[in-house]
């Protein structure tokens, strides 16, 4: 299998849990160190790791990851795209680098890697995954870039899924809510800098390894998709019946985030 954006967070936890059930774990990031790092730490769970540093955003980097895979694998089962980068800033206020760069990450990440992926999970009739998020389903204020990758992947996906009912490959879009995560720090603010902080208490969140888990359950029983935590839920409940109500709810949530920009 292989998990881009595997050195951290969501990513790191799929990939540990994938390494204890025996899997043959492909992993990618563009930092060299945390790449090697994590692989250490694979490597005393399992032989079969194999970490490849990649941009995502770079078509001929998710060239290379796959290649690498097949020529070292001979196959590919899963690939879960799970790369991804936030943003917070106000439309008003956006240097439009700073959502060009969200959607060559988020969304055309996962165009590239499924695109050259493809031909291999068609023959192994095998798993493709896209990690999402509850911004892909609700509109989040200050995060337009990241909601707008999120609903592109989620329609990306969909359409994928569709036009694959008959070749056994078996595609699923999970959204896991509010998540324990480096996201928040990595954020880019409206100038295109790191953002540097989280302004929400990681640790009352879903942790990474919790969602590794479902996920993981998730794919044995190919489901389409896969909400998580109450939050995300509700939101996606709410949202198909009072979108109104919940655009004012979502608002008042976000404006009281630490340094909200939303006044």
């Amino acid at each position: 299998m292989i998990i881009t954006g595997g050195t951290s967070g969501i990513g790191k936890a799929i990939a540990v849990s994938f390494a204890r059930r025996g899997a043959k774990v492909v992993i990618s990031g563009r930092n060299a160190e945390a790449l090697q790092n994590t692989t250490d730490e694979l490597k005393k769970i399992t032989a079969d790791v194999l970490p490849v540093k990649s941009d995502v955003s770079i078509e001929e980097d998710c060239k290379n990851l796959i290649e690498t895979t097949l020529n070292h694998f001979g196959k590919i089962d899963i690939l879960i795209n799970n790369a991804g980068i936030s943003m917070r800033a106000l439309f008003a206020d956006l240097d439009l680098n700073v959502l060009r760069k969200v959607m060559d990450i988020n969304f055309w990440g996962t165009v590239y890697c499924t695109k050259y992926a493809m031909p291999s999970i068609l023959q192994s009739k095998g798993t493709v995954v896209g990690i999402s998020s509850i911004a892909g389903i609700k509109g989040l204020p200050a995060r337009t870039g990241y909601s707008a990758s999120k609903f592109a992947m989620n329609g990306f996906m969909e359409a994928l899924r569709i036009e694959n009912l008959k070749t056994g490959v078996h595609v699923m879009v999970c959204c896991p809510g509010f998540t324990a995560s480096n996201i928040r720090n990595t954020a880019l603010a409206k100038d295109g800098n790191v953002q540097g902080e989280s302004p929400r208490d990681e640790e009352k969140m879903m942790q990474p390894e919790e969602v590794a888990e479902e996920l993981i359950k998730a794919i044995q029983k190919r489901k389409r998709s896969l909400l998580l935590t109450r939050q995300g839920k509700l939101t996606n409940f709410i949202n198909k019946f009072f979108p109104a109500w919940l655009d004012k709810k979502v608002y008042d949530l976000l404006a009281r985030e630490d340094n909200s920009p939303l006044k």
